[in-house]
């Protein structure tokens, strides 16, 4: 038994950064002037502001961190579910590395719990081991004394009894010490005095060795009672001694797992930290090609909407030199149907990136619905392209004529497959089905709507 065999305590202290979340939705780019570069390094550290966040991002940003490891991970499950469901137009990957880190980061505070609790147990049965191996040396100790003075309690029954057998053996080769026979052997009445006297001497020492012999056997006898109770007591002390080892053995193996646990999460959050620096990274190049794209595009949209309205201005005029009449305009009121029988998971607005920490405008609306949903050609329409639009995944931009004295344009991005690629379509017509194609992190339609080339809140025309 190793009873004071040395101990390492077992500690580990980690802070789990705790992120805040905005609501956030990653297609369409604010100008330049709206973009907001990050004033710390630290993933969400700043707290939104300003009456364009949306209320789930201004909730989210400004939690405070729970201190019980459960609340804790109950409050990054509801985060993470408000950034899946927010962040619908960003790279997927990207996503699944915030998300992979802060459910990592949620563990942490029950796995310092555990470690904190399986220390402080191991501590406990550390001293107890400690405090049985004491009572056990106690107990040892005072067995061997207590057969000790059995022993010698043992060794002077013996004597006694050896010095009464000796004494009886001298009276009987003597023929007796009585006072009768001392009184016919004496010669002379001092003769009979001394032998007197004597006679009473050697009854004296004969009566002296029996009560020294009764009383050691009864000391031999309280002694053996008292020696049984000490080896109970040592027997008891071993099973205590031996059941606090095993405590204190079992006490470091799972102070030492809970450890290996805690060592097992930080190295896992290290880890993905830094996965998550370089999705950070190629989000933000995907987001620069983005920028560019959509710079092409309006070009391309301003330039389609001033030919169009110069072309609808020189027929009118052929029209009133010919003294026909203009036709009028397209009534303007809903003009626009629903493209999308999804449920609307995000509007068009101002949002900041909770992850990438800039504000950018959502420049449409979603439609939140399964993939392979029917996607439906909100008004009349030629079709401009069909194709792959980077960030925007397969898209199909339809161009509806001067409506309200503007160049109206819909795009229809993330589709995952197409049933035309060019022509005329009608209302209603199905032009492709719903996907995840491009920077998209679950199937949705994202539905956006351009006046003159510049992108509108689809919730004008609709």
């Amino acid at each position: 038994m190793s009873a004071n065999s040395p101990r390492r305590p077992v500690r580990l202290a980690v802070r789990a950064t705790i992120f805040g979340l905005a609501a956030a939705c990653c297609v369409g780019l604010a100008p330049p002037s709206l973009a907001a570069s990050p004033a710390s390094t630290g993933i969400l550290s700043g707290v939104m502001t300003g009456e364009a966040a949306s209320p789930v991002a201004r909730t989210l940003t400004g939690m405070p961190a729970a201190t019980d490891p459960d609340k804790a991970k109950k409050q990054v499950d509801r985060e993470v579910a408000a950034l899946k469901n927010q962040l619908e137009d960003t790279s997927s990957s990207l996503q699944a590395a915030y998300v992979a880190l802060r459910q990592t980061q949620a563990q942490l505070p029950a796995a310092q719990k555990a470690l904190d609790r399986a220390t402080s147990a191991q501590a406990q049965a550390d001293a107890f081991n400690d405090d049985m191996a004491v009572a056990l040396a106690v107990a040892e100790a005072n067995e061997a004394r207590a057969v000790d003075q059995l022993d010698g309690t043992r060794r002077s029954v013996v004597d006694s009894r050896t010095r009464i057998a000796r004494f009886a053996s001298q009276l009987y080769q003597d023929q007796g010490m009585g006072q009768l026979s001392v009184a016919l052997n004496a010669t002379s009445p001092e003769d009979f005095a001394s032998r007197i006297a004597l006679t009473d001497t050697v009854m004296d020492v004969q009566h002296q060795s029996l009560t020294r012999l009764a009383t050691a056997q009864a000391d031999a006898t309280a002694q053996e009672a008292h020696l049984k109770a000490l080896q109970a007591q040592v027997e008891a002390s071993k099973k205590a001694a031996e059941a606090a080892l095993a405590k204190a053995t079992l006490a470091r193996a799972e102070a030492a797992s809970a450890k290996q646990a805690l060592d097992s999460l930080a190295a896992r959050q290290a880890a993905q930290s830094r996965a998550l620096e370089a999705q950070k990274a190629a989000e933000n190049r995907q987001l620069s090609k983005a920028r560019q794209e959509q710079a092409r595009l309006q070009k391309v949209l301003i330039a389609r909407a001033k030919a169009a309205k110069a072309a609808a201005a020189r027929r009118a005029a052929a029209l009133r030199r010919a003294g026909r009449k203009v036709p009028p305009p397209p009534r303007a009121d809903n003009f626009l149907s629903a493209p999308s029988d999804g449920w609307i998971s995000s509007e068009f607005g101002m949002r900041f990136h909770p992850i990438l920490h800039y504000w950018r405008l959502h420049a449409g609306r979603d439609f939140a619905a399964d993939c392979g949903t029917p996607i439906r050609a909100a008004a009349p329409g030629q079709i401009i392209s069909a194709g792959w639009g980077g960030g925007y995944g397969n898209r199909i931009m339809l161009d509806h004529g001067i409506v309200r004295g503007v160049d109206l344009v819909t795009t229809y991005n993330h589709m995952s497959r197409y049933t035309v690629r060019s022509g005329q379509v009608s209302r209603g017509q199905v032009i492709g089905y719903v996907g995840t194609t491009g920077s998209s992190t679950g199937c949705h339609l994202h539905f956006e709507t351009y006046e003159d080339g510049i992108p509108k809140d689809p919730r004008r025309w609709l």
